[in-house]
Formats: C-alpha cells, structure tokens, sequence
C-alpha cells in the first residue's frame, strides 16, 4: 500500500472512530435509555460469536470476547448466552487435532456453561474428503448441520452478532 493509502485509511479510520465516541446529540440522534435493573434481569442477553479463521489469534479474541462478556453479565446479576459458532478454516478451533486453544475451550466450558461451541457439520465433511480421514472436535463442541445456517437463525431470534 503506497503511503498515500496509509493516510487515507488512517483517515478513515480516525473518523469512524471520532463517530463512536461522539456524544448521541453530536450524532443526532437521543439517547438511547438504559433499561432499568428489572428490566434485563429477567432476560436473558443472547451473543453468537462467529470464528471462520484459521488464526490463533482470532480464535483468543473470540474466547476473550465470550469470557469478558459473560463475566460482565455475571457481575451484574444477569443472564447470558453465548455460543461461538464456527465454520470454514474457523473449524481449527474446534478440532481436536488442530486447534490452537483446545485447552483454553476446556477450561472455558468447565467454568462458564454459558458459553457452547457449535461445529459447522458442513465444513467437517468438506475437510474429511479432502484429507481423507476423520475430523476430530474437542468434546465440547456441538456439532451443527451449517454453521452460517446457525449464526442466520440465532440472529432472526433476535441474538446479537459478533465477528472478531
């Protein structure tokens, strides 16, 4: 990229991050309230959290994400539900064979049963023809049919989507 296009995208990037920040009436737009105590005890907050990259460190900021945001919620009282959906090269992470934080998804699920792995079915037998053997998965992924299929239908109930 010429040093030109590192400006730009600095540029960029400052700007969407100056939106963020920018107070609601700055963004016209009101204040969105904050539901009271009784109001979110009672529900549960549901989050999908989408891996389809063969990178560790992609994989740990998903894990992390998880963890803070159930660990966020717990402090509070509140309920949550996490899953962490994964498919593509995203289907490392849960293979016992070659994931770079199987230890890591054990102790996560061993302390934190709010938090499910879910396997894209798809992808395993994508990767089973292609090496021509069986794909292993860590004991606590859930196998699902289709990954995208999962994280689509979580979302239309109303599920918030993540993508680290």
């Amino acid at each position: 990229m010429t040093r030109f296009g590192h400006v730009m995208r600095l540029v960029a990037v400052c700007m969407v991050a100056l939106f963020l920040v920018a107070p609601p009436a700055a963004q016209g737009k009101e204040p969105v309230p904050t539901p009271s105590a009784p109001d979110v005890a009672h529900k549960a907050h549901r989050l999908v959290i989408q891996v389809n990259t063969n990178e560790p460190a992609m994989m740990n900021l998903a894990l992390n994400n998880a963890t803070n945001v159930e660990q966020y919620y717990k402090t509070r009282g509140e309920k949550v539900e996490i899953e962490v959906v994964t498919f593509g090269p995203g289907l490392h992470m849960l293979r016992d064979d070659t994931s770079p934080v199987k230890d890591r998804i054990k102790a996560i699920a061993d302390k934190m049963p709010s938090i499910s792995f879910k396997a894209c079915g798809n992808t395993q037998d994508n990767m089973h023809k292609a090496e021509n053997k069986d794909i292993p998965l860590v004991a606590q992924a859930t196998l699902v049919k289709s990954g995208v299929v999962r994280v689509m239908e979580l979302q239309e109930l109303g599920w918030t989507y993540v993508r680290p």
